[in-house]
């Protein structure tokens, strides 16, 4: 019997949330198909804002990685957009020229940020915050300018203007009305929040109406409808959000505010169906993220044909840490003439609790600075209780584990993701949970907002008892309770030497791993058994397989390397001759001091290699990148030193080593240090007779400066000493930890300390000439036999789309 065809319009989390649903239900009933408009997997956009204020990376926020796409046999297709939806053929048309047919079609297109129509809101400078690529348009805008507006004080606003606080700009928050997040809080909350906030840096303009944006080309200003106006580099507009429905109008489906549905997520027209901030169901538009994970379960029951009670709403709450302060709210906020409430307000914990009651039951409530009563509010207000079910509970005096235990199974800890304490309990007992991690990723409770981590660790704590640590240890991944190190224990201990062996020894819950572990193991058994371990190309990221990078477009990037930045002209010969031969679409001077070739189709990948006849650059690598130089004392009236030539001979030394993370280095030639060794792992500057090595340095969003490691006087002492580096990183640090995070981690003064050490210096050393006795890049023999680099491509997936 063959499958049927499902289509998902939009790859963010409730439309990826609803497939995942599908698959539970029905796993090999469907042929899937995602279509996304941005260039990445399905990431987490609640936690956006860490991406904006360097908290954290995008493949951090991840929250199903490129390998879930492949081993669900998922065909994604992101950077592609849908531009028509044919309701009779049952096809869709994307913006690439792609057609997919469909038997069930999910449109999940979200919403789009509401821009205020203002004189100059076209200008250079003005920005929305709702997705990575406005994160990285305010990200650059601070590396070059520092007075930033935020217009709106909502929970976006706020959080968009911490985030700008975080990279070093001035903030002023614009905001309508006279107090902050007014949706979400009563007055004395959100004057609450604005004192911590002003404690913060934040500076706050309220009852403020905005009226033209002032500059030439770029923002100046923003000048208001009372006549003030304010300076200003950057503008956020953070003033709500509104359904995406062009593509379903345009195509012919229903829509109101939002696509209109019914309990079962149907639109009106048959086999489509519609979830998330984009519906409409019952005259509601959703925009949390609990009744649009309620949606998708729901519709994917329809879906798979299984009997179910439909959506039936939700009652909205809204639990957040705003820059740092917990905010609880759910129901009614403000008091009318026929509500009651009952309020505590601690001035000096800085603390808040209103409790609203309409004829004797809960309506409603809101929380600052302790939120712990708040899934309990919520689950009282769901069950029509009455006021005395609470204050009595109060009165008891439960907390903590006792608070844990007087709550029934069916109460809800993770509202996000409707996770129940009994399955929660259920998942700790039977699966050996240990960690909040681990039930996170059995359950999903605290995968979405993060609100219920308290919670579910209260009831770790209920539930094992002594046996349960707070401070809890990070395992390596959601498949087993092992941290980092005692999974490199273990692996010595038993003398284990393949991935597949270390996870069914050491009891993986998930015996074919996911995509963190599988490339760590693989990466801890070549670090500990460098002549002994085979590496496992399929343990490895798509990119690392493929020795390019997947683009936006479904094309790859092509660099050769070119050692300390140096190139001839035979070289650029046949980089343009392969240009011109395969259409690159652009030739790219990387930050490295390479070439790169964008705009790469699949099937050219062999046949570009084998006639450019050049080592890959590693662009992709989890190891050594680059070594970046400046012209050095051979050219330069300052240079103090051959730092091309140095350079070149450590690029050459560390090619093809795996590490943690990518690794980039420099040589300068004097103390100008042009190869801008202070944001690069390894950087070295040389003065007159010596050489300064700097550690830790990071360029990107966690930005930071590395720290002066040693002063040496040879080229050989260099050497030594970043290999002696690079070998306590590689086997310390965590898989996908970078060098800054790592030094900061264990401390300069630590990592000196077993430098300084003589023989453990030494032992270093040789077990780094060990693990680059065996470095062979399988690039060059393949480059040497064409038909073997065809196969390496032919049995590799890609879960994108590509060409």
């Amino acid at each position: 019997m063959s499958k049927q065809k499902l289509v998902l319009i939009g790859n963010g989390m409730a439309g990826v949330r609803a497939v995942e649903e599908v698959l539970q239900l029905a796993p090999d009933q469907f042929d899937i198909t995602i279509f996304g408009s941005e260039p990445y997997p399905n990431y987490n956009r609640i936690e956006l804002s860490k991406v904006l204020q360097g908290d954290t990376e995008i493949h951090d926020i991840t929250l199903n990685s490129w390998q879930w796409y492949e081993d669900n046999n998922i065909k994604l297709y992101p950077g592609e957009t849908v531009l028509k939806i044919d309701k009779d053929k049952q096809i869709v048309r994307t913006d690439k020229g792609r057609e997919a047919a469909y038997d069930k079609l999910i449109i999940a297109t979200g919403s789009l940020p509401f821009m205020l129509p203002l004189p100059g809101a076209d200008k250079e400078g003005v920005t929305a915050f709702r997705d990575i690529k406005d994160c990285e348009k305010m990200i650059e805008c601070s590396n070059h300018y520092k007075k930033a507006v935020v217009i709106g004080g909502g929970l976006l606003g706020l959080e968009a203007a911490r985030g700008l606080l975080n990279l070093g700009m001035e903030v002023d928050v614009v905001h309508l009305a006279d107090y902050l997040m007014e949706r979400q809080l009563d007055q004395t909350a959100g004057k609450m929040l604005q004192k911590e906030l002003e404690k913060q840096g934040m500076n706050f303009l309220l009852e403020k109406q905005s009226e033209e944006i002032i500059g030439t080309d770029r923002v100046e200003g923003l000048k208001f409808n009372d006549g003030h106006q304010i300076e200003a580099d950057l503008i956020v507009m953070a003033v709500g959000i509104r359904p995406n429905v062009s593509l379903a109008k345009e195509s012919g489906i229903p829509v109101n505010r939002g696509i209109i549905v019914n309990d079962y997520l149907e639109t009106e027209v048959p086999n489509i169906y519609a979830v998330g901030e984009c519906a409409e169901h019952r005259e509601m538009v959703y925009g949390l993220v609990a009744p649009l994970y309620q949606q998708g379960k729901e519709m994917a029951k329809q879906i798979c044909s299984i009997e179910g009670d439909g959506y039936q709403g939700s009652v909205l709450s809204t639990q957040l840490k705003v820059s740092g302060v917990d905010v609880f709210s759910t129901g009614k906020i403000n008091e009318d003439e026929h509500t009651k409430s009952l309020k505590l307000f601690d001035d000096w914990n800085g603390t808040y609790k209103k409790v609203l009651v309409d004829k004797g039951k809960i309506t409603g409530a809101v929380l600052f600075g302790d939120t712990s009563d708040g899934n309990r509010l919520l689950s009282l207000i769901n069950n029509g209780a009455a006021i005395e079910e609470y204050t009595e509970s109060e009165r008891s005096e439960n907390s903590g584990a006792d608070l844990i235990s007087s709550m029934p199974d069916e109460e809800i800890i993770c509202g996000c993701n409707g996770v129940t304490k009994g399955t929660i309990v259920e998942a700790i007992n039977s699966q050996g949970l240990a960690t909040v991690e681990q039930v996170k990723g059995c359950t999903n409770a605290s995968r979405s907002c993060g609100g219920c981590k308290s919670l579910v660790s209260d009831l770790l704590e209920h539930t094992l008892g002594d046996d349960y640590t707070q401070n809890e240890k990070e395992s390596i991944c959601t498949c087993t309770t092992l941290s980092r190190d005692e999974v490199i224990e273990e692996i010595k201990l038993k003398g284990l030497t393949h991935t597949r062996e270390v996870m069914n020894v050491l009891g993986w819950k998930s015996e074919e791993g996911c995509s963190k572990c599988k490339p760590a193991l693989n990466y801890y058994l070549g670090m500990l058994k460098p002549t002994e371990y085979e590496d496992e190309k399929e343990s490895r990221f798509v990119n690392e397989r493929l020795h390019a990078n997947i683009q936006n477009d479904g094309t790859y990037s092509v660099v050769p390397r070119m050692y300390g930045g140096v190139t001839n002209a035979e070289d650029l010969r046949k980089i343009a001759d392969v240009a011109d031969k395969y259409e690159v679409k652009m030739i790219k001077v990387t930050g490295g001091q390479r070439l790169d070739l964008l705009g790469v189709k699949k099937q050219d990948l062999p046949d570009i290699w084998s006639e450019l006849d050049m080592p890959s650059g590693s662009a992709y690598a989890k190891g050594l990148r680059t070594v970046k130089t400046c012209v050095g004392a051979d050219f330069c009236r300052f240079g103090t030193q051959d730092s091309i030539g140095l350079g070149i001979k450590m690029e050459k030394k560390f090619e093809g080593l795996n590490t943690p993370h990518k690794v980039k280095m420099s040589v300068s030639a004097c103390p100008r240090n042009c190869a801008e060794g202070s944001v690069k792992d390894v950087g070295v500057v040389g003065l007159d007779g010596e050489f300064e090595i700097y550690v830790g340095g990071n360029g990107g969003t966690h930005m930071r400066k590395a720290e002066l490691l040693y002063k040496v006087k040879t080229e050989e002492e260099v050497l030594a000493v970043t290999a002696a580096f690079l070998q306590y990183y590689r086997e310390s640090a965590n898989y996908l930890e970078r060098t800054s995070a790592w030094v900061e981690r264990v401390g300069l003064d630590q990592i000196r300390s077993v430098l300084d050490e003589k023989q453990t210096f030494l032992e270093l050393n040789a077990r780094m000439d060990e693990a680059l006795s065996v470095v062979q890049d399988p690039w060059k023999e393949a480059i040497e036999d064409n038909r073997l680099l065809r196969e390496l491509y032919q049995n590799v997936k890609v879960p994108a789309g590509t060409n």
